[in-house]
């Protein structure tokens, strides 16, 4: 194994608010807790000792322990069910949709940054006890975001009918959709091993929920990362106060929106917020749908329906069924903190743009405001791809160029001839900076047309000069398709590997060394996007 590194920002593939989180620049530190430091641990470990309760831990061993009734957990799964009864036990967690065969290759590396950081952690504060969470977002509703996965050059899909939360979703329509996929797949010993994987997860699993949890245990039990459902009454009932304040005060909505407009004063005018907060942020759950709480005088109503509640009626419910009442992407961070021992979570660029927004509503509920941490980033390649990028004298940098600028980049290099027309344009230039200085001793009319002729000919200079770059690649045509065929190979559809491709592509190739080469390499502390070569 090979590893290179480049910063996000060198990659031009991260956001600005990212680069700037990383450098820690001081306009965004308001908006966040504690830097990603192992040293700033100590502070988080006593800050949540103080603030979670035992028995908001009792309730959560025992949901934990109740949800995994549906498997035999591992060795090191039951150790960390036990130590999370300990007060002295905090959980570090990642989360996300329930994509199918887990999507895309970056949830791989949430989890394993989830995993890795406990044990360095254990080794900084050893008087403490760490563990890994993966959090199922099992009410999320978008179906057709989980739905396909990319294997290959190939997009497998899931279509059906969707409504509700999706980790309801039944299997039975899946099942041919997973023949074919077996069938790409083919015998050798790696896909039999996928096989299996697929028998003890989809194929034998009630919903998309069970089916989730049954196979992110099978891929990382070994590694104690215990998985949580947190659709559950008793879940849920730890959250009553927080969800009855949203529901009769609204404070979200004015905790977020003042967040954002400090943001766009004190940070960036041009910030964009990554969601919109709403008057209530609140869905409730029922068979034939998520649906949005909306209020309209003393009365709740649920958005896209005709029923309507009286506010007392409503209240009533929640005290009831408090699993019908989902939070949405505002207040999902809170109720995380509220049920976990949590120090940290670990999300990708876009996550963490959203938790930037939420700090004043913790503060608000008096809830502490966990680490956040950007999960590892990795581009994976074999020997023979980067004999070819040698091959083609490309530096790693270049890679991470958009397709067009990185194939005209490398042509202008490696032609013998000059690609370049500046100078041209910089004498036309000359010639125009002249013909301003007659302008003066003449009348408007001329002045028209000298302006229009210098933008026909610089115009007419800029059209050659792409006229000739297209030809040199006509010429280059070898060289080109190279560069083409690999960049697709590594950046599918021209996007990063980790956000379009799905590990088991990788696993198909590197077999049971795929996931020690990843726990090897990824360091959840390095703020650097790192390139692994295998």
């Amino acid at each position: 194994m090979d590893i290179q590194q480049l910063s996000f920002e060198e990659t031009n593939r991260f956001s600005k608010l990212i680069c700037d989180y990383l450098s820690a620049k001081e306009e965004l530190k308001p908006f966040y807790g504690a830097f990603p430091e192992l040293n700033n641990f100590a502070s988080q470990i006593e800050l949540k000792k103080k603030k979670f309760s035992a028995e908001h831990r009792a309730v959560l061993v025992k949901s934990l322990r109740d949800q995994y009734k549906v498997l035999e957990p591992s060795a090191a799964v039951s150790k960390n069910l036990d130590l999370l009864a300990l007060d002295n036990t905090f959980t570090i967690t990642t989360g996300h949709q329930l994509c199918l065969m887990t999507g895309p290759l970056y949830f791989i590396y949430k989890i394993i940054s989830t995993i890795n950081l406990c044990g360095q952690l254990k080794k900084k504060f050893p008087e403490a006890n760490f563990v890994p969470i993966y959090w199922m977002a099992s009410e999320d509703h978008d179906f057709e975001e989980i739905s396909s996965f990319r294997f290959q050059d190939k997009s497998i899909k899931w279509h059906r009918d969707a409504a509700g939360a999706v980790g309801d979703l039944p299997l039975d329509d899946l099942q041919e959709v997973l023949n074919v996929f077996e069938r790409h797949l083919g015998s050798h010993p790696e896909a039999n091993t996928i096989k299996t994987w697929i028998q003890s997860s989809y194929r034998c699993s009630k919903d998309l929920s069970e089916a989730t949890f049954r196979l992110v245990d099978t891929l990382f039990g070994d590694k104690g990362l215990v998985i949580i459902e947190p659709n559950k009454a008793e879940l849920k009932q730890l959250f009553t106060p927080i969800l009855k304040e949203e529901l009769i005060h609204q404070p979200s909505y004015s905790a977020v929106t003042t967040q954002i407009q400090r943001i766009q004063k004190e940070y960036n005018a041009d910030y964009t917020p990554q969601v919109n907060p709403r008057e209530i942020n609140l869905f409730y759950l029922t068979e034939t749908g998520r649906y949005r709480i909306e209020k309209e005088g003393n009365e709740f109503l649920l958005n896209g329906t005709e029923q309507r509640f009286s506010s007392e009626s409503f209240l009533k419910l929640l005290e009831d069924h408090p699993e019908r009442f989902s939070p949405n992407v505002i207040l999902r961070p809170v109720y995380q903190e509220v049920i976990l021992p949590n120090l940290c979570y670990i999300g990708g660029g876009g996550e963490l743009a959203y938790w930037f927004q939420l700090k004043s509503n913790f503060e608000r509920f008096n809830i502490p405001f966990p680490v956040l941490l950007l999960r590892n980033s990795a581009l994976i390649y074999s020997k023979k791809q980067a004999k070819k990028i040698k091959n083609l004298e490309m530096e790693y940098s270049e890679l991470f160029l958009k397709r067009n600028a990185l194939i005209n980049k490398k042509i202008r290099q490696i032609s013998n001839i000059d690609l370049d027309l500046g100078f041209l344009k910089a004498e036309l230039q000359k010639q125009f900076d002249y013909l301003d200085g007659l302008v003066k001793q003449t009348d408007k009319s001329f002045k028209g047309a000298v302006a229009a002729q210098e933008v026909k000919q610089l115009n007419g200079l800029k059209h050659l000069e792409k006229r000739l770059l297209k030809a040199q690649k006509r010429v280059l045509s070898d060289q080109v398709s190279r560069m083409v065929n690999l960049h697709e190979q590594l950046f599918p559809n021209d996007t990063l590997q980790e956000r379009s491709l799905n590990f088991m592509t990788l696993y198909l190739d590197m077999g049971s060394s795929f996931f020690p080469l990843l726990y090897e390499a990824l360091d959840p502390m390095n703020p650097n996007f790192v390139l692994i070569e295998y």
